[in-house]
């Protein structure tokens, strides 16, 4: 019996990486208001912690302003609380039920400190795109000894690396992206 290998899933499992590295860059803050700044931010309402997407509405009326309209009078103060200890940088301002956060100019400083993380965060997907290159790789080479013929497996071993050379100059051009928009002033 010749061992089947998957491809496809190979595939998936790399761009489940790309996937995680897009919503990290989004997260990161250019100087322009982005409701995806406020993605990772928790709040405590009820008893239990929830994304703050799940209690208000996150939008950007313009360029320099996230605005956040709660939709419970009561849980102002703790969407509140839960922006303040999200440690994003940002002040809210508190006008009934909406909460205005004006996005502050990037210092050179912060700019700086922001492409380093972007370039952390690119190379982690780089490191999760090999190891899953490693894995398919390794059930290749299973394969093989399970009855693959060495053709077929020397074939698909260049399609698993071709895939993994072009996700990997995906990654090089979301990270130049980003940090051609965090370096615009």
């Amino acid at each position: 019996m010749v061992a089947k290998f998957d491809i496809a899933e190979l595939d998936r499992r790399m761009r489940g990486s790309l996937d995680q590295l897009k919503k990290e860059l989004t997260g990161l803050r250019t100087g322009r208001a982005s409701s995806h700044l406020l993605d990772p931010v928790q709040v405590s309402i009820y008893g239990a912690r929830m994304p703050i997407s799940q209690c208000a509405t996150v939008s950007t009326p313009d360029a320099k302003t996230i605005s956040v309209q709660v939709w419970d009078k009561s849980q102002v103060a703790a969407v509140e609380k839960g922006i303040r200890e999200a440690n994003l940088g940002l002040n809210p301002v508190i006008d009934g039920t909406l909460i205005r956060l004006p996005i502050p100019a990037l210092n050179t400083e912060r700019r700086a400190e922001l492409a380093k993380l972007a370039h952390k965060y690119a190379e982690h997907g780089r490191v999760n795109v090999r190891n899953v290159r490693r894995d398919g790789m390794d059930s290749l080479k299973k394969a093989e000894k399970d009855g693959m013929s060495e053709d077929e497996s020397r074939k698909t071993g260049i399609k698993v690396q071709e895939l993994t050379d072009k996700l990997i100059k995906e990654i090089d051009l979301l990270l130049a992206t980003k940090e051609a928009e965090i370096k615009q002033v």
